[in-house]
């Protein structure tokens, strides 16, 4: 795999409460679902049910997406509370407006209901626990700055004094022009200068709530000299390491080694520097933060108890404690299975508030103290599933598959010996079989090495071993369990299936650190996927690849796909990926930001709320500083000189100028 492992997914933990106990899942290789036309001579109509099993959409999608009659995905924006739209015919009506793929599709009313799901469970969960304290969520701008977006979230955010926490200066210069909902916060977080630290505080003086979170013990003595200097009463939080650490690719955020954050020893000298100059009443929140996408909701349980306790400690020393800040961290479940598995969670948005407002009552009534106003960063749980890349595929490289003619008798051995491994192939002893052609396949390379077999010979005896594994694959996909010497060879024998996308710019967690995102075609779900694939981009360069998809067992190394219909597109969808991906995104081999959409229902359908147009050539190329017209002069004047010499044609040197300057202000992804 590329150097990758695929590690098992563990056994699936029982949450506290609104999730069904289920299995764990079993150790071993990930098994392609067996196409029926494999399977049985007679093989049975695919199913849209076996759509939504192979592709696991229940698990992962529920209540956004789902696969309708006509076998097309469908967004139902709103979740439950009704309306869908068709995705692929979507994508076909955008594509008529001039839209080209790939086509980055935002529905703005599933992030509306992602914030209302959020709020929802904590107010369930204040109500449960008789929490006598308010909860008020902030959305980490880092997770996705597009304007739209961020203009989107403030406005659903409204109803519920949703805020917003900047983690850089050019956040904070964001959200201070975006965020003009009374009585919501402004979280800053992030590294600080002089003039990060006074611009925050005299955004109180426009009725803002700034809350500077110290992260670094050099801030403090900032905070202390800027409140001076402005005279204003600032509202101070800390950020505390705590020893409790979550798990997975994030679980070192947290620690006492982390990044950012003080320890303990330093959170008491913050209180002895506030205290002397007379602030220690500014001091009013805990920060803390274990680490982006939690898997276990019992790394949060223990996160809490310490947190809750430190918040305590911190009234008791004469802080004017009023918020308590969980961070981020509540996971998404890319592949739907409800385990504790990376790419996945065990536990609900419900069980993650319960355990919250449980968490802090609880220390709050043992010490005897008002509770706090509780603070969430959920960034990843509230952008994650609102957007949609749709891209097509432009063509594939296959394993030949063939049924091979039986060999003359003067043909070389080897090829005679590979012919006869194939008609012995069977249920029985495919293994051995295997482990026979193989030898058989590496000496006829030898062989051709050496001069003793010529290149047709050689093309032969190749197309025989092709055709042994592809009967060998056949065959292996009945059992319950591949052996380990055929793990590689579904990958080995996969189709190779060209996007046009860069997973470098749309997807770059991918490349970057492995992360798993659903993908899916967005139609022909009531046809039979026969081929296996791993998919490639458009950049020239080895990584450019997606050779790892969800799977209930494992990680997949191939996705199930259908063959490519001569002059009809073939759309797929990559889900789940609104969060950090675009921002992150970089112009590996010059493509650039793709076309973007934001659609929101309407009672007579959609209605396409903003067009933000992808990249031009013109435009990357001005990101790396060429001047497009010189580049067009250069151009021109070699045309000159070539038609001087007559080796080009005066139509052929218009031409070529028409298309250099019509590709120059065209999309940087190929034309479909």
């Amino acid at each position: 795999m590329g150097g990758r492992s695929a590690t098992a997914k563990p056994e699936k933990q029982l949450p506290d409460e609104g999730l069904e106990a289920t299995n764990g899942k079993p150790n071993g290789k990930a098994i392609a679902k067996t196409p029926a036309s494999e399977a049985a001579p007679k093989p049975k109509k695919w199913t849209i049910e076996e759509s939504e099993e192979l592709y696991r959409i229940q698990g992962w999608g529920d209540p956004y997406f789902s696969i309708n009659a006509a076998g097309h995905v469908t967004v139902s924006p709103k979740g439950n509370r009704g309306g869908s739209l068709d995705l692929f015919e979507l994508v076909n009506a955008l594509k008529q407006r001039n839209l080209g793929l790939p086509l980055l599709i935002r529905f703005s009313d599933i992030l509306e209901d992602r914030i209302e799901r959020i709020n929802s469970a904590f107010s369930k969960a204040i109500a449960r626990y008789s929490y006598p304290g308010v909860y008020k969520g902030v959305f980490p701008v880092k997770c996705n700055q597009q304007r739209h977006l961020v203009e989107d979230l403030v406005r659903f955010g409204k109803p519920h004094q949703f805020g917003l926490e900047a983690g850089s200066k050019p956040e904070l210069m964001i959200a201070l022009a975006s965020l003009k909902t009374p009585g919501a916060l402004l979280i800053c977080n992030g590294y600080k200068d002089r003039e990060y630290i006074e611009t925050a505080m005299l955004a109180r003086r426009l009725g803002q709530t700034p809350i500077i979170v110290l992260e670094q013990i050099e801030e403090v003595e900032l905070a202390i000299e800027a409140s001076k200097k402005l005279g204003i009463q600032p509202i101070l939080g800390v950020r505390a390491k705590l020893s409790a650490r979550g798990i997975g690719r994030w679980g070192t955020s947290a620690g006492d080694r982390a990044k950012f954050g003080l320890t303990v020893p330093e959170i008491i000298n913050t209180v002895n520097q506030l205290k002397a100059a007379n602030m220690l009443g500014c001091l009013q929140l805990l920060h803390f933060h274990i680490g982006s996408q939690i898997s276990a909701i019992s790394v949060l349980k223990e996160a809490m108890r310490e947190a809750s306790q430190i918040y305590i400690e911190l009234s008791k020393l004469g802080a004017n404690m009023q918020y308590l800040d969980v961070g981020g961290g509540l996971g998404v479940d890319y592949d739907g299975s409800q385990t504790n598995f990376h790419a996945s969670k065990n536990y609900s948005t419900q069980n993650y508030a319960n355990d919250v407002v449980a968490a802090v009552r609880d220390a709050c009534a043992i010490a005897n103290l008002p509770v706090p106003t509780l603070i969430s960063e959920s960034g990843r749980a509230i952008a994650s599933h609102q957007s949609v890349l749709v891209f097509d595929i432009l063509g594939t490289s296959d394993v030949a598959s063939e049924t091979p003619e039986p060999p003359q008798e003067d043909e070389h051995l080897i090829v005679r010996n590979l012919y006869e491994t194939y008609t012995s192939i069977t249920a029985e002893n495919f293994l051995e079989m295997y482990h026979d052609a193989t030898q058989f396949k590496e000496e006829a390379v030898n062989l051709f090495g050496f001069g003793y077999l010529s290149l047709p010979e050689r093309a032969r005896a190749e197309r025989l071993y092709w055709s042994c594994c592809h009967k060998i694959i056949a065959l292996s996909r009945h059992l319950d369990y591949i052996p380990d010497d055929l793990e590689d060879l579904e990958k080995i024998m996969a189709s190779i299936y060209y996007m046009n996308l860069s997973v470098f710019q749309s997807a770059p967690d991918i490349w970057g650190i492995d992360q798993l995102f659903p993908i899916m075609p967005l139609h022909r779900l009531n046809e039979e996927p026969t081929k296996r694939a791993t998919l490639a981009d458009l950049t020239c360069d080895s990584d450019g690849k997606i050779d790892q998809f969800i799977d209930l067992r494992d990680v997949k190394s191939v996705l199930e796909l259908h063959a490519l219909k001569p002059d009809e597109p073939y759309y797929l969808g990559m889900f789940l990926n609104g969060a950090y991906q675009e921002i992150m995104g970089n112009l590996h081999n010059l493509f650039g930001d793709t076309n973007t959409v934001h659609i929101q229902l309407t009672p007579k359908g959609y209605q396409i709320q903003h067009v933000v147009r992808g990249d031009t050539i013109e435009e990357v190329l001005g990101y790396v500083q060429y001047d497009v017209e010189d580049m067009i002069e250069s151009i021109r004047l070699q045309t000159e000189h070539a038609l001087e010499d007559d080796r080009i044609t005066l139509q052929e040197s218009q031409l070529l100028l028409q298309n250099y300057e019509r590709s120059l202000s065209g999309y940087t992804y190929l034309l479909s």
